[in-house]
């Protein structure tokens, strides 16, 4: 392959995989969920450059072959002859078919051992980890169920082997087993609740989820299984209060605008109407229709102390640095590809652009994000909205992205802002079908009530002159009509009665304008809008 095939290999490649991680020899090197790379055709060559806070590569990248989802590349470090392999990975979970089989039944027969151990009084009706799609159940949970005489448990299990990302999902699918076992068994025993099994060390995202649970719908338990000793610790999931959260100081929205006023008019003498973000007081994004092409940020100078401003850009993971000039006299290589890339963002994504086009495609729900955060009155008239306030006030009680950090889970809540009565609410979006929208939205608003109960908003500079209600906040869950899971109402309905949660199903076509179809409330039913009202009586 030429270096411009290879090159264009790996970016096609790269593009739709922002999750994915590179192995060097079989071992990890690199997460591109925080990584940054960038990828160069010159010189006759094609170099990957790869890099993260912890570590700095450049590989010559000499042939590619995508092969079972997997891009495999043959490398040459710099200074040697002798290439070696590079692999990236869409699936963090690397094992074979074959090996996740062989943990998950030996997992299924220690969780049988543990059960008959500790719950000697009770009987293991049944055991499976069996694929039921039509329940949105695969093999990665191993499902039972305890009972004695008339009472029963639901059992769910995750072994270790798993990703942390399948144990936090772990209650998700809990919720849905014991529903699953009540529709199963009406009137021959009562199942009254769940017993949840995850691994040593992994329970703090299912116990904070677990706390917001209506003790009155179900008996709730989470255990922590050690596969190692065969030990089992049951963990206390009834004190709220003990929530590991932190929040993130808010910057001086005014103060970074003004520091970055010449990076800001240089993009937008290009593209105006791009939107910019405030990262952080020392960055800031540019988006277009919710997907992040630039950053402007402030960096070391090299041989100095001083900090100066510099301009990178790529979409993803991908970044190039953007020079400071562009006039022929101090040529920069990367000002046509920023142009390029700028020339495809006006082309393609767009409401009418090509749907499959990977601009298009790429972070719906951040799109959908940049639609609500511009009048986010359209999902409900409570909810403040710049298009009823000067902009300036805007950044003092809107904000997108805000860090939701829980230990080791880094979420971002997509809207934070209150009603006209200053009560704090949350929208959790969703641009596609998601089984897992309720509980993220319940990690959001345990997260945002535990802060705001201590009064740390404004003590971080959230909410400048606004005196927040005392009231607990609102949670809003939105996704288009026809793309919300079947096991959404479900999973709702285990929520605890004090969050009042409002379901806002919004039309499909929602990149020509949010539009909401439909509501259901937490304490009122289903709600037709405007427009399915409309559909309704023609």
């Amino acid at each position: 392959m030429t270096p411009d095939a290879l090159t264009r290999t790996v970016q096609d490649y790269l593009s739709d995989a922002s999750g994915a991680v590179v192995l060097e020899d079989g071992a990890l090197a690199f997460d591109l969920g925080q990584s940054k790379y960038s990828i160069s055709g010159d010189y006759n060559k094609c170099l990957l450059h790869l890099w993260s806070p912890e570590r700095n590569t450049v590989r010559r990248v000499l042939d590619a072959e995508v092969k079972n989802g997997t891009l495999r590349l043959a490398v040459q470090r710099l200074g040697q002859s002798r290439p070696s392999r590079l692999e990236i990975c869409r699936e963090r979970d690397r094992r074979t078919p074959s090996a996740r089989k062989i943990a998950r039944s030996a997992y299924q027969q220690k969780l049988r051992r543990a059960l008959d151990r500790h719950f000697p009084s009770f009987a293991v009706a049944r055991l499976t980890s069996g694929v039921d799609l039509e329940k949105s159940f695969g093999p990665v949970y191993a499902r039972g169920l305890l009972r004695k005489g008339q009472s029963a448990f639901a059992v769910l299990g995750v072994n270790a082997e798993e990703t942390q990302a399948s144990i936090d999902a772990s209650l998700t699918f809990g919720i849905l087993w014991l529903d699953v076992c009540r529709a199963s068994q009406p009137g021959k025993f009562l199942v009254e609740g769940l017993h949840l099994f995850v691994p040593q060390g992994c329970s703090q995202l299912v116990r904070e989820r677990m706390a917001n649970l209506n003790p009155s719908a179900a008996k709730w338990s989470l255990f922590e299984l050690d596969e190692r000793h065969d030990t089992l610790v049951r963990i206390d999931c009834t004190d709220r209060g003990n929530v590991f959260t932190r929040l993130v100081h808010a910057p001086d929205v005014s103060a970074a605008f003004e520091r970055f006023a010449g990076s800001i008019a240089r993009i937008k003498a290009i593209l105006p109407n791009c939107e910019v973000a405030l990262l952080s007081a020392a960055e800031l994004a540019f988006r277009w229709r919710g997907l992040e092409f630039a950053r402007a940020r402030l960096a070391a100078e090299p041989g100095t102390f001083r900090s100066v401003q510099e301009i990178v850009f790529g979409v993803g993971a991908e970044e190039r640095v953007l020079g400071e000039h562009r006039d022929r006299s101090h040529e920069d290589r990367n000002w046509p590809l920023f142009l390029e890339l700028l020339t495809a963002l006006r082309d393609n994504r767009h409401p009418y652009g090509p749907r499959q086009h990977p601009l298009f495609r790429l972070r719906p729900e951040r799109w959908l994000e940049s639609l609500v955060v511009a009048d986010v009155s359209v999902i409900d008239e409570r909810l403040r909205s710049p298009a009823q306030d000067s902009l300036s006030e805007a950044s003092q009680f809107l904000y997108s992205q805000v860090p939701a950090f829980s230990g080791a889970d880094r979420s971002m809540i997509d809207v934070l802002t209150t009603t006209h009565n200053d009560r704090l609410a949350i929208v959790e979006l969703k641009a596609d079908e998601d089984i897992h929208l309720p509980l993220q939205g319940l990690d959001y608003w345990s997260r945002v009530q535990w802060h705001h109960s201590r009064s740390e908003f404004p003590r971080f500079g959230y909410f400048a002159g606004h005196e927040l209600s005392a009231d607990q906040p609102l949670l809003f869950l939105v996704a288009p009509a026809l793309h919300i899971h079947p096991a959404t109402d479900t999973l709702l309905s285990y929520l605890s009665p004090e969050i009042e949660w409002e379901f806002v199903g919004i039309d499909e076509r929602w990149r020509e304008g949010v539009k909401v179809v439909f509501r259901k409330h937490s304490k009122r039913g289903t709600r037709l809008g405007p427009d399915l009202l409309t559909r309704a009586a023609s």
